[in-house]
């Protein structure tokens, strides 16, 4: 008998939802400001990736364009020095790439601005001074494209085993 009333409780459960999710519908069609399905695009954020070798030090990058916020992972991997690994997020500003790198490196977590003049397909590290905090650029007037890393686009695939 218990089981016949669960069972009960459950089919009428359903079919409540059921009229409820119809009679949404129906009044969301009515609306002038409903979004029509066909008008929805499901949008893939496509993934770009960037790496820089000198000698036996490389930079990697992978970055995706969330509706104008950029996210992804970095991996500074140093020879004989220390390395790190995080995440990046920040924005387009004109021709420029504005991250914040928050990061791993000797056990500890911590974050650093850095930004990339985008020039003909490739990522130019800016280099300036830091403020006391280490996280953001002194004087952003002050920074150069010049001196630092050079990022070039690579192939995505199998970058993941690289950024950790």
């Amino acid at each position: 008998m218990k089981k016949l009333l669960l069972f009960a409780v459950v089919i009428g459960s359903i079919i409540a939802c059921e009229k409820k999710t119809k009679s949404t519908m129906k009044d969301v069609a009515k609306d002038s400001l409903s979004i029509n399905k066909s008008d929805i695009a499901v949008q893939s954020i496509p993934e770009t990736c960037y790496m820089q070798a000198t000698g036996k030090d490389t930079v990697f990058l992978k970055v995706s364009d969330n509706l104008g916020t950029i996210i992804g992972k970095m991996h500074y991997k140093n020879f004989e020095k220390d390395s790190s690994y995080g995440d990046v997020s920040g924005l387009m500003d004109g021709d420029t790439l504005k991250l914040d790198y928050t990061f791993q490196s000797e056990g500890t977590t911590s974050t650093r601005e850095i930004w990339f003049l985008v020039k003909g397909g490739e990522l130019m590290e800016g280099i300036a001074a830091y403020d006391e905090t280490g996280e953001r650029y002194k004087n952003p007037i002050d920074i150069k494209y010049s001196g630092g890393h050079v990022l070039k686009t690579a192939d995505c695939k199998n970058f993941d085993k690289k950024l950790k």
